[in-house]
């Protein structure tokens, strides 16, 4: 118990070399990190479908997990809608273990031992942001990307929470914005008639014939190494604040350039896809049409311009900022909701079903007519007044909605020209798409409990409208993306499925 992981002792010698007045507050910071972390694999273990795990066991005790082989794994019960790190060690038969990358190693299950790696990682970078934090309440930020830069822990249910493979300490401190650095964002120019480019690009990133790709500088040393365009790839730089996707990073000017970072952050390579700034310009005008049916309840921030060089290493996405919906004269600031944890909101009861019913009127409203928003913490962002009261919502980064053409037919909703993964018809894969994010995700995350996510969906639910979409969410199993699974699954394209239990207490609606 307690014994370094090696993750965690190179980080410690790392940051000896760049940073060692923070040595101390990070050894402090590691076994925090460490329950934060074994806590997310826990609820992934007792509610994922993995197929070495054969059964599942719950007693007053907690859960026993009855495995393939015929060990058994235990631990305390397994809310799957907490957010508070209560998991501190795991006994896998006589053995406890109190580090999630030795659990998993020890499982020695089919691909366990990358995903150990990964879990080390995520948590000795997970205790490197913590420790790098001010001490003591801030108050609100004036700013938007001052509140993306509050959300240190990452990603409230994947144990790949803070998992950054291939970025050095020094990397992690310089573009995490949990560290709040400025970055200096360079560019590659390109000729332009090398590249598909939907939308207006912006003139302060032309050149004549070329254009100006941004380009993340951690892309820049590590993937295109100064190649890739028509000239250095450093023709112009411009002081950026990441936000909290790392690859976004707001601009002098206001606007939000999401970049191409091909390196593994929680799940996924960053890159940007031909595909998605090839529809990008149809589907930011189409959701904007949408969001005008909310009667004010929602914004889409625009895209402005996307462009790539053929490449999903070489593209980028101009976008406005959130901050575009807030009146700042009356005191509003758009909050992300992920950063709501770190807020000091209202204490009054009512505040998270007020959210809860904002947000689900906004997301079953848009999913009836046909589009299923991707409207998890990152993506999902609230107009709070002065005096910390939700009044509407602001949705960013389109990639992943999906849009259902029947259901707009239905309702008499011009279908756009859209083609690929983002179209279908299919009734689960829409209502995965939101339940997953909104409920299992955001609602989830902001309630920070079983208890208080079913609560405040019993207060709000019996005002809703009667929909199909409204009974299947109230009638069964809440899904959530099978994050571990997929982790664990490299041959398996796409997305998988749990389904966790509905934390509504009363199913008679």
């Amino acid at each position: 118990m307690h014994r370094p992981h090696p993750a965690e002792a190179e980080v410690a010698d790392e940051l000896a070399e760049v940073r060692p007045d923070l040595l101390s507050r990070y050894a402090a910071e590691l076994p925090g990190a460490r329950a934060a972390v074994l806590t997310r694999l826990w609820r992934a273990l007792a509610h994922e479908p993995l197929p070495w795990v054969a059964g599942r066991e719950r007693d007053r005790e907690g859960l026993t997990l009855r495995l393939t082989d015929g060990r058994r794994l235990h631990g305390p019960p397994a809310d799957p809608y907490a957010t508070a790190a209560y998991v501190t060690a795991v006994h896998l038969d006589d053995l406890a273990h109190d580090h999630p990358a030795r659990l998993m190693t020890g499982l020695g299950v089919p691909h366990g031992d990358g995903f150990a790696a990964e879990l080390g990682h995520s948590v000795a970078s997970l205790a490197l942001s913590r420790a790098g934090q001010p001490d003591g309440p801030e108050d609100w930020p004036t700013l938007d990307w001052e509140w993306e830069q509050r959300v240190v822990d990452g990603h409230p249910f994947h144990p790949n929470c803070r998992s950054r493979p291939g970025f050095s300490v020094g990397e992690q401190l310089a573009y995490g914005p949990e560290h709040r650095p400025v970055v200096e964002l360079g560019t590659v120019p390109v000729r332009a008639e090398d590249c598909l480019v939907t939308g207006a690009w912006p003139d302060a990133l032309r050149d004549g014939g070329r254009l100006l790709l941004p380009v993340h500088p951690w892309q820049a040393k590590h993937v295109l190494k100064g190649h890739g365009g028509d000239g250095a790839a450093r023709d112009l730089v411009f002081p950026a604040h990441p936000l909290m996707s790392l690859r976004t990073l707001a601009v002098p000017d206001g606007s939000h350039v999401k970049t191409a970072l091909s390196a593994r952050l929680t799940s996924s390579v960053r890159d940007i896809s031909v595909y998605s700034v090839g529809l990008s310009a149809t589907v930011s005008s189409f959701a904007e049409e949408v969001a005008a049916r909310t009667d004010g309840l929602l914004h889409v921030t625009r895209t402005r311009g996307a462009a790539t060089a053929g490449s999903p290493d070489l593209a980028a996405v101009v976008r406005e900022s959130p901050q575009t919906y807030a009146a700042t004269d009356r005191g509003e600031r758009v909050v992300p909701v992920a950063a709501l944890a770190t807020t000091a909101l209202p204490e009054s009861p009512s505040w998270l079903a007020d959210f809860t019913r904002l947000a689900l009127t906004v997301g079953l409203g848009l999913l009836e007519l046909g589009v299923a928003l991707e409207a998890h913490g990152q993506n999902l962002l609230v107009v709070l007044s002065a005096t910390g009261a939700p009044l509407r919502l602001v949705y960013r980064d389109l990639a992943d909605i999906r849009v259902g053409p029947a259901r707009l037919a239905r309702h008499g909703v011009p279908v756009p020209q859209l083609t690929g993964r983002i179209v279908t018809d299919d009734e689960t894969a829409l209502r995965r798409k939101l339940f997953g994010s909104l409920v299992a995700g955001s609602l989830a995350a902001t309630a920070g409990s079983a208890a208080a996510l079913g609560a405040a969906l019993e207060t709000v639910v019996r005002d809703l409208p009667r929909t199909p979409d409204l009974a299947a969410l109230l009638g069964g199993p809440l899904p959530t993306k099978a994050l571990t699974l997929m982790r664990m699954s490299p041959g398996t394209p796409g997305d998988q499925w749990a389904e966790l239990p509905n934390p509504l207490p009363d199913r008679s609606w």
